[in-house]
């Protein structure tokens, strides 16, 4: 149930991962760590299975690698990622405490301590992390977004509607995706679902972005947003209300 979880509770919610490139996965099906392997290519190695989604096998890496270089924050995080994909949250959160304790200055470490505690329905505590690795990193769009799906949680709308609008100044497609080695997943109710699509999609619209607002109407839509008409009232969507794309979306009440 943990695992099926990750898939459904959360909206937007991203994992950062430590800057740095990551191997091309081979087409060849990759086998599992080697002892004779060296710190590095333990780490390379993790990296490959946890890709294709193998995350035992790269936990397996990782913790290898570690016994070369225990106090290694970035593998410590790592290990943590690859737990909690796996859905194992406590495991998790224990390795990105450790991983924070070596590195106190680490954005990306504190985002994920946040994301634990949104999958575990603690907002508060969310929102606590998330703005820790904000005062590390302003600039980072995925945490501002997280911070933005924090706040929608609790239905605190106006401010989750500055961290959303802010997160999209960064990156306009930062709250549509997960990060490049992330995770993304969808609130389970589609009610939710229905009504943080209509609010993206005013705040594309404010910003004049006609194809990302289009999108979001069109998912609204098919989550069944009740109001999906106000678009016909909302001064946010009045240069769109020609658009034959939108009445094709929300055919006018006749």
């Amino acid at each position: 149930m943990r695992t099926l979880a990750l898939a459904t509770i959360f909206l937007g919610i991203v994992l950062l991962w430590p800057t740095g490139v990551v191997a091309d996965v081979p087409s060849e099906p990759l086998p599992s760590c080697s002892s004779n392997m060296t710190y590095s290519q333990f780490e390379i190695r993790g990296d490959e299975l946890r890709r294709v989604k193998r995350y035992e096998d790269a936990i397996d890496c990782y913790e290898h690698a570690l016994r070369k270089v225990p106090k290694s924050a970035s593998l410590k995080n790592k290990i943590g990622i690859a737990n909690l994909l796996r859905g194992k949250y406590n495991v998790a959160e224990q390795y990105f405490i450790d991983a924070s304790k070596l590195d106190k200055k680490n954005s990306e470490i504190l985002n994920n301590i946040g994301v634990i505690a949104y999958l575990n329905r603690n907002y508060g505590k969310a929102v606590k992390y998330y703005k820790k690795s904000l005062a590390l990193d302003e600039l980072s769009a995925s945490v501002h977004s997280n911070l933005g799906t924090a706040w929608f949680a609790q239905k605190k709308l106006d401010r989750a509607v500055a961290e959303f609008t802010r997160a999209i100044e960064l990156d306009p497609e930062v709250v549509l995706r997960s990060s490049q080695g992330g995770v993304g997943a969808r609130i389970a109710s589609p009610e939710e679902r229905a009504k943080y699509m209509y609010m993206l999609a005013k705040l594309y619209a404010k910003r004049g972005d006609a194809e990302r607002c289009l999108l979001c109407l069109r998912k609204a839509k098919e989550e069944g947003y009740k109001k999906i008409y106000q678009v016909y009232q909302d001064e946010e969507f009045a240069q769109l209300r020609q658009d034959p794309r939108l009445i094709e979306i929300v055919p006018p009440a006749q």
